[in-house]
């Protein structure tokens, strides 16, 4: 049995996950965790899963990782900037493994892995994301992440940057960038997580969507992470490993 501490647990995702947790053979839940509780319950746990805000989320990953912890994070805004500083403060504790996951729908992984490999075929490339409105970070991690390997993917194969005539925008209604590929948020009662890629060549347009209705649909990826975690020293970015992606 793998002892497991939830972090952020009676959040949407945290509370979810508790109750996979519970229902599973080999994990064992030994700690909930939320606003204004100690992370001294945590000491007991093999692992940490963290699903609490930014402001917190890197403090407690490091808190973990000084005790020889493992970590899986789920915190969405999770940015590279934090992750740069996990493995900072991973050089003194090598054997720690720090999993941090912008998404845990297995659909969603396949989404941007088929985005990355098709956006050099094509001159055009946009990322619309779609949340429900308490979300409090745009664009969410999985949009951002998504960006990220569509452009690593376009350098890789040369591609030219994206046509764009736009001049004039006071409102910033072509969205933002990400390493150059625009993502748009947006935030609407009614959605739970959903992602659009747009790619567009002459004569023909390509979609790639994924659309979670349920958190529950994460939970496969969570455990998937919480079962791996350990045997990966180090930082791992995505779940893509996890399920031999890579």
């Amino acid at each position: 049995m793998t002892r497991v501490a939830v972090l952020g647990a009676k959040g949407r995702m945290g509370s979810t996950s508790v109750r996979a947790v519970q229902g599973t053979d080999d994990l064992e839940l030994v700690a909930q965790v939320d606003i204004d509780d100690s992370l001294d319950a945590v000491a007991g746990a093999e692992v940490a899963l963290v699903f609490t805000t930014p402001d917190v989320a890197l403090d407690q990953v490091r808190w973990c990782i000084e005790r020889g912890i493992h970590v899986v994070v789920g915190t969405s805004g999770f940015d590279e900037a934090k992750v740069a500083q996990v493995r900072e403060a991973l050089r003194e504790h090598p054997g720690t493994g720090v999993l941090v996951v912008p998404n845990f729908s297995i659909g969603a992984v396949l989404m941007m892995r088929f985005a990355a490999v098709a956006a050099p075929f094509f001159e055009s490339v946009e990322v619309i994301e779609m949340h429900h409105p308490d979300k409090v970070d745009a664009p969410s991690g999985t949009a951002v992440r998504t960006a990220e390997v569509i452009a690593r993917s376009r350098a890789e194969a040369g591609s030219a940057p994206l046509p764009d005539a736009t001049t004039q925008d006071p409102d910033g209604a072509r969205g933002a960038t990400v390493e150059g590929i625009p993502v748009h948020a947006v935030r609407a009662r009614g959605f739970v997580a959903s992602q659009e890629v747009l790619l567009g060549d002459v004569g023909e347009t390509f979609s790639l969507r994924h659309d979670s209705s349920t958190r529950e649909s994460f939970m496969p990826g969570v455990l998937a992470a919480l079962r791996s975690v350990a045997a990966r020293p180090g930082v791992t970015v995505g779940l893509d490993a996890v399920l031999d992606l890579d």
